[in-house]
């Protein structure tokens, strides 16, 4: 737990309430983190009508209000559906449909869109992170569904999702690929080939059944393969998306590999500060008064 922050009062208590992990902060009113605590009580795991209970169980001896909840939290799934905020959206959107679970907590909704075919995109979470950032034009969030946002003048425009995590571990863990590979140091080399790979002919499908014959006839290590792996799936997410310009917000390890794969292939991408999304937060909560 981390300690109070030069003993500044705290203003809001912002939960970050996702499908397998809960983190919860005290900040001021400026969104600065005074404490922190987590659990691997995600939604999941939560029976129903025991979120409230759970709750109260991760803040503790915190008695600061409003809490302001984001995430997977507000699905079909968790404490209360918060019904998706149509883009283009911001702070003023979002706090109008904020939804009540409690006299003292608030969950935040997520926001959908429309590509260009009429298909809808949604997201849940991410939207906090965006806003709190502040950062404008093209922001990419990698992970297990990976969102690639447009913002300007403080709202979130539109935004499309790749699945480029998830098929990743899927691959790794459930296909024939998968058999043949190792966790261990990453390997740059092997990741470099995938990102040069993926603006090959031959399509995304043919390119992930090379990972398997590369590996068969002794061109890549069982390590090395996770890695040229990750480069083809990152690298075709980075191709499609277009961006020559964007804005990274991730964990740190994720984020650099986004970031090395852009700058292979003559693009540019900033890192921005993962724990961002807090500050969402506690403007949300401000707006409550």
């Amino acid at each position: 737990m981390a300690g109070e922050a030069g003993g500044a009062r705290a203003a809001v208590i912002a939960v970050d309430w996702g499908t397998s992990s809960l983190r919860v902060y005290r900040l001021d009113s400026s969104g600065r983190i005074l404490q922190t605590r987590a659990s691997d009580h995600g939604i999941l795991g939560v029976a129903p009508g025991q979120f409230p209970r759970v709750l109260d169980e991760q803040i503790g001896d915190w008695n600061e209000t409003p809490i302001v909840m984001s995430g997977m939290v507000g699905s079909r799934q968790g404490w209360k559906e918060a019904p998706y905020v149509q883009c283009p959206a911001g702070f003023d959107e979002i706090a109008a449909r904020l939804v009540e679970v409690r006299e003292d907590a608030w969950i935040v909704p997520g926001l959908s869109c429309r590509d260009s075919a009429g298909v809808p995109d949604v997201m849940r979470g991410e939207e906090t992170q965006i806003l709190g950032c502040g950062a404008e034009g093209t922001l990419c969030l990698p992970g297990t569904h990976s969102k690639w946002a447009e913002v300007r003048n403080g709202r979130i425009e539109r935004f499309s999702t790749f699945m480029t995590g998830e098929v990743y571990a899927v691959l790794r863990q459930h296909s024939i690929l998968g058999r043949m590979m190792e966790e261990g140091k990453p390997d740059a080399g092997a990741f470099a080939d995938g990102v040069k790979r993926s603006g090959e002919a031959g399509g995304t499908l043919h390119h992930l059944f090379g990972v398997r014959t590369r590996g068969l006839m002794g061109e890549l290590g069982a390590t090395a393969s996770t890695s040229y792996l990750s480069g083809i799936l990152i690298g075709h997410e980075l191709r499609a998306q277009g961006a020559r310009e964007f804005s990274v917000l991730g964990t740190a390890e994720l984020a650099s590999l986004y970031q090395r794969a852009a700058a292979l292939l003559g693009m540019n991408a900033r890192l921005l500060d993962p724990d961002a999304g807090v500050r969402a937060l506690a403007r949300l909560g401000a707006m409550l008064a």
